[in-house]
């Protein structure tokens, strides 16, 4: 049996982290607003995993909960992005990365195709970038 190696370092060109900013932003115990921060591709590890966790087997709804808390990597200049973050975030902000994670892992990235309410014109929009909201 030959031995387990290393993960391979990601391919030249691929992208695994996204920067983003939120609608709203967490705000922390110090009144500061986080808006800007990274997510990163998930892995098989990162949806395998919190299937087991206690909090997930008693509420599905919770996964959600520790998808993010997995793979967004920072926001502003907090330390750590933990479950206590993500669960303190305005609904509106939880929606948007919901949707992030969707398009980055499913899709393979933060564009969205809209068209001009006025002329009808098609064109793309990245959805990741400065959204409007408080600051």
């Amino acid at each position: 049996m030959t031995p387990p190696t290393a993960p391979a370092a990601p391919q030249a060109g691929l992208c695994t982290e996204y920067p983003f900013t939120l609608p709203r932003g967490y705000v922390d115990g110090e009144g500061r607003v986080h808006r800007e921060g990274v997510m990163r591709l998930a892995t098989a590890r990162d949806e395998i995993a919190p299937q087991s966790d206690p909090r997930v087997r008693a509420n599905p709804a919770y996964l959600t909960v520790m998808l993010l808390e997995r793979t967004v990597t920072s926001l502003g200049t907090l330390p750590e992005v933990g479950g206590y973050v993500i669960e303190n975030l305005f609904a509106s902000d939880l929606a948007f990365l919901q949707d992030l994670y969707r398009r980055i892992n499913q899709d393979g990235h933060t564009q969205a195709e809209v068209a001009c309410p006025s002329c009808g014109h098609d064109f793309a929009v990245d959805v990741a970038g400065d959204a409007p909201g408080e600051r």
